[in-house]
């Protein structure tokens, strides 16, 4: 019995360092939420180009600063 548990712990150990010790995830990790956070997006008035993090989000668009958003 102990031999047998033995033998599945080191199976179990073999394959977590066969995945790079690492256990693998459903959702998105977080370097692919960085590279969303990371695209570039053309605000809607002057088409200067941010990234998504840093636009401004207003009735359904893009802008790039509070001037873009004032003038539309």
């Amino acid at each position: 019995m102990l031999l047998k548990l033995l033998i599945f712990v080191l199976a179990g150990l073999a394959i977590y360092k066969l995945f790079g010790g690492k256990l693998p995830t459903l959702g998105k990790t977080k370097e692919e939420k960085k590279l969303d956070e990371d695209t570039l997006i053309e605000c809607e008035k002057c088409g200067t180009y941010v990234t998504l993090k840093e636009s401004i989000f207003v009735n359904g668009k893009h802008y790039c600063s509070k001037e873009c958003t004032k003038s539309s």
